[in-house]
């Protein structure tokens, strides 16, 4: 080993060292206001709970380094970069004494309230950058919105910025290519997914997207890399998001996860739609030749090579 892979390693190693200790310190030195019920009441667990979690996201990037899992390194040094901005925000409310002001769901609406358009702003930033950076699940994010706007301010904001996000994630593995889709998602994770959907890269697509499980912000990278259209890709991106995102914002509104009820309700979605996840992964084959006999539709020539051939240029 050079000089040079070996301080390669010790800087990528450091990274997720200092990305660690700094999202615990915020966290910790906000805790330590106790200027919240919650926090005076739950202090020690909540203390423990936030070295725990920081400490588990520094061993496994130490280990997935370690073991030359690239796509997983990089999928905790990007958890962490949101975890160490959310730790500065929790730092910042702290210190500023806004969690006493901001101590129920009616109270966090009333105050982002008079923030103005700012708000929106900041939530359709969030939103875009979720898609094309933070590896931030988008029913989370819409969860978090729903408790800030309400459902239907929510589900608009969302819309637009994961629309957006979606647009420009395709615009990259377009126009830019295969090496920078690549260093984005992962040679090994990108590679899994063009071999999975060569050929059939219309269909699955678009059920990839519709369904919550799917890595879909990373399959927006992959879908320029395809042979899809810019006019399917708009047009099935802004129907599957729409019928996802809205469905996502009025369910947390209307199933509550405080009752029995709710609680199975939201179980048996999550078992219907594991179900789907499994039969479109194990069947999308049999699927794909299903509807394009169906509807009579063509095969296309799949553009992957020609993208990997360019990037080699």
């Amino acid at each position: 080993m050079n000089r040079i892979e070996a301080l390669k390693h010790t800087i990528n190693i450091l990274a997720v060292v200092l990305m660690s200790a700094v999202a615990f310190l915020f966290i910790a030195y906000g805790l330590l206001y106790k200027n919240a019920d919650f926090i005076i009441v739950h202090f020690n667990l909540l203390f423990a709970l936030s070295g725990i979690i920081c400490s588990l996201f520094l061993v496994a990037g130490i280990i997935f380094y370690g073991f030359g899992k690239t796509s997983l390194y990089r999928l905790i040094v990007c958890t962490l970069i949101f975890l160490d901005i959310c730790a500065v925000l929790f730092f910042v409310l702290c210190a500023c004494d806004l969690l006493t002001k901001i101590n129920s769901v009616d109270a966090l609406r009333e105050y982002i309230g008079g923030a103005g358009a700012w708000a929106a702003v900041i939530f359709i930033v969030f939103s875009f950058l979720q898609v094309v950076l933070l590896p931030v699940p988008g029913s989370v994010a819409v969860g978090v919105g729903v408790a800030m706007f309400g459902p239907l301010k929510c589900a608009l904001f969302s819309f637009v910025g994961i629309v957006l996000g979606s647009v420009a994630a395709f615009a990259i593995g377009r126009w830019v290519g295969y090496k920078a889709v690549c260093w984005i998602v992962g040679k090994e994770s990108l590679d899994k997914w063009l071999k999975k959907l060569k050929g059939k890269d219309y269909l699955i697509l678009s059920l990839m997207f519709l369904l919550p499980l799917f890595p879909d912000d990373v399959l927006c990278f992959i879908a320029g890399l395809s042979s899809m259209t810019w006019g399917f890709f708009l047009v099935m991106i802004t129907a599957t998001r729409l019928i996802s995102i809205f469905s996502t914002a009025y369910s947390f509104d209307l199933i509550p996860f405080t009752t029995w009820w709710g609680i199975l309700i939201w179980l048996t979605l999550l078992a219907l739609v594991a179900l789907s996840f499994y039969l479109v992964c194990k069947y999308y084959e049999q699927i794909d030749d299903f509807i394009k006999t169906k509807f009579k539709i063509k095969g296309k020539k799949n553009k992957t090579a020609r993208g990997k051939t360019k990037a080699a240029r």
